[in-house]
């Protein structure tokens, strides 16, 4: 299985998941292929679950109204940094190739590899950059509101 249909097939496992914690529906626990002839199940792989950022703070309450849900991928070549930038709404995802070191502020960092999720901080100053060898390739998704910003930049900050 190839990369993208890990990603697809995880992106549609994360959103099967939501629509059953949300609307107490079990339809992914029937799914089936129309092809009933089929052996082969399909395979269902939590990769994480937490109340918590990768840097171990407690997420925020959700917002007040109308959810909007974003999904983005990044592609971050080799070397490259993202500028130090914060979240207003959570968000997490997943590394689908290479390796992404995130930097708080603080101090604190986290090396996410490939395959892995990652669960970004809400509200604290910290940055991304590709130390490895190839490009890092990231889908993020936003459990945001219209008209908020997924992140907000502080180009005031200088990147060492």
């Amino acid at each position: 299985m190839n990369k993208r249909t890990k990603w697809m097939l995880a992106a549609i496992l994360t959103l099967c998941g939501a629509t059953v914690v949300s609307f107490g529906l079990t339809a992914c626990n029937n799914a089936h292929t129309d092809n009933e002839e089929s052996t082969a199940q399909v395979e269902s792989v939590e990769l994480i679950r937490t109340s918590q950022s990768w840097d171990g703070v407690e997420l925020p309450d959700y917002f007040q109204g109308r959810p909007e849900l974003v999904a983005v991928k990044y592609v971050f070549p080799v070397g490259q940094k993202l500028g130090w930038h914060h979240h207003v709404a959570m968000n997490y995802g997943v590394l689908v190739q290479g390796e992404l070191t995130i930097i708080g502020q603080d101090g604190k960092t986290k090396v996410v590899h490939e395959g892995e999720a990652v669960v970004e901080m809400v509200g604290t100053i910290h940055h991304g950059e590709n130390r490895g060898t190839k490009p890092v390739i990231l889908y993020m998704f936003y459990l945001s509101q219209k008209d908020l910003p997924l992140a907000v930049q502080h180009p005031d900050i200088p990147l060492e």
